[in-house]
């Protein structure tokens, strides 16, 4: 094979040409995986990236404060200058609910994957975890926080 050949060995990568003589070695920390090298690297880019965008926006962007770029955009409606409107309470609590079963979601899809191989314990754990979600609605369905009025 023409070119060199990066092999991993115990923590050290070696770059190895084709007539296979060692001609430098690298030292990585020790169980450092080769693959994290491509990760950290792609990572960077991107962050990068994202970074010159910035700069290229903040250094292109044309200048030119005015009053209505101030004023928030209401649907094409001028603002009225007190309105203060209430939000209800109900409406934070349908917020919490949903993400609080969106995150018992994502414990319960691995758990799913891997019950069969999974020690009995697991099971049990889990049996737990959902019973006091159970609990939580049951006892929210009584005090009236899942009625829509």
């Amino acid at each position: 094979e023409p070119g060199f050949r990066l092999t991993p060995k115990m923590g050290v990568a070696k770059l190895k040409p084709p007539s296979g003589r060692y001609l430098k070695e690298a030292s990585l920390p020790q169980g450092f995986d080769i693959n994290w090298i491509a990760v950290l690297l792609v990572g960077g880019v991107g962050l990068g990236a994202v970074a010159g965008m910035f700069v290229a926006s903040y250094i292109l962007a044309p200048k030119r404060p005015s009053e209505i770029k101030d004023t928030p955009y209401e649907c094409g409606i001028p603002p009225a200058p007190f309105v203060w409107s209430q939000i209800q309470i109900r409406y934070y609590v349908f917020a919490i609910l949903f993400i609080i079963f969106d995150v018992e979601a994502v414990f319960l899809f691995p758990w799913a994957v891997v019950f069969l191989k999974a020690p009995p314990a697991v099971f049990y754990e889990m049996l737990i975890f959902i019973g006091i979600l159970f609990f939580g609605v049951i006892y929210g369905w009584r005090k009236g926080v899942l009625q829509w009025r």
